[in-house]
């Protein structure tokens, strides 16, 4: 890992420990239902009872276990703050859009987002900024967040961390990798294969429905019966890791396989050495870090980052640190 990434580790830990300090001392909590969101969080904890309610909307693809850490921080930051949480999710852009001015409609508190595709979702993010409701962005959308006024953001400098993947797979002789996009307009994941690419010249690229496991399975089997030069597989999520092991199960073929992100399959492949890597951004921490800001911002006027993203990523998972990461990985926290 380069020193850049670990001085961003660092950086993040400091601001959850004392966003956390800074609302251990309060007591409270209340629940809430809203059958409008596909899933609902409640500030049920020894938090603040703040009365605040904070909208958390992403892209997340149904079935998609990485946004499972994103909704456990953002469940946990909640509990901790006393803080009504509505979470709702859309793949589509124009749909994430309409989520968005939803919760601007209901008048909201805060709002935390990804911001995926930025073109298709700045108006409704900007309508947020005119009903004075604040916005942070997460997970996508680092080189934009600011363009749309978001107050802050949490996340992995995603061409980094292709970057830094792609310079270890090059210092280990990797020459052709493939890599494996899994939504198409996502600027976070083409990023990450711009950075993967700045280090290998020979990297291509590959469009897969990372909606149908199925769907990416026969894709990348044809592909790898196809092309004999792949040395590599890069995935850009763990689901996808997991289909290339049986891509390639059942076309003999033994490219290096890494990935982007964990899920506990993947965590068990990297310790029976099935993949060697994961570039890890800490989705929990992500979540957590999105509602805690929002909160101390609405609450305090407090503001996190001077202007600058707070990274979460690029931070390596393998062989070296698989056993301590692992019961992690088990509890929803890493």
């Amino acid at each position: 890992m380069t020193s850049r990434p670990r001085q961003a580790l660092r950086l993040v830990a400091v601001a959850a420990v004392a966003a956390t300090t800074l609302v251990a001392c309060s007591s409270g909590g209340k629940p809430s239902s809203n059958s409008n969101t596909n899933a609902n969080n409640n500030g049920t904890g020894a938090g603040d009872n703040s009365g605040y309610t904070i909208a958390m909307i992403t892209h997340e693809t149904p079935g998609d276990t990485f946004w499972d850490r994103i909704r456990a921080g953002a469940q946990q930051a909640a509990k901790d703050e006393g803080v009504k949480l509505k979470y709702s999710n859309d793949p589509d852009a124009a749909k994430q859009a309409v989520l968005i001015q939803n919760a601007v409609d209901s008048k909201v508190d805060g709002i935390a987002t990804t911001l995926v595709t930025p073109d298709a979702l700045a108006g409704a993010v900007r309508a947020a900024e005119n009903a004075n409701i604040p916005v942070v962005g997460f997970n996508s959308g680092i080189d934009f967040w600011k363009k749309l006024g978001a107050l802050a953001y949490f996340g992995s400098d995603e061409t980094l961390a292709g970057t830094t993947a792609g310079q270890r797979l090059a210092s280990e002789g990797v020459k052709h990798p493939l890599c494996v996009i899994q939504q198409s307009g996502s600027v976070a994941l083409e990023a990450r294969c711009a950075g993967v690419k700045s280090a290998i010249s020979g990297t291509q690229n590959i469009q897969v429905n990372g909606a149908n496991d199925a769907a990416v399975v026969s894709t990348l089997q044809a592909k790898l019966a196809q092309d004999k030069s792949i040395d590599a597989i890069v995935t850009l999520g763990a689901p996808q890791a997991v289909d290339s092991l049986k891509a390639m199960s059942a076309t003999n073929t033994h490219p290096r396989l890494v990935t982007f992100d964990l899920n506990e399959q993947v965590a068990q492949d990297i310790q029976n050495k099935k993949v060697e890597f994961s570039i890890d951004q800490q989705p929990y921490v992500q979540g957590f870090m999105a509602v805690t800001s929002l909160y101390l911002y609405i609450k305090n006027g407090n503001d996190i980052g001077g202007g600058k993203p707070v990274l979460t990523g690029p931070s390596f998972v393998d062989s070296k640190n698989i056993n301590r990461i692992l019961p992690f990985v088990k509890n929803n926290t890493r």
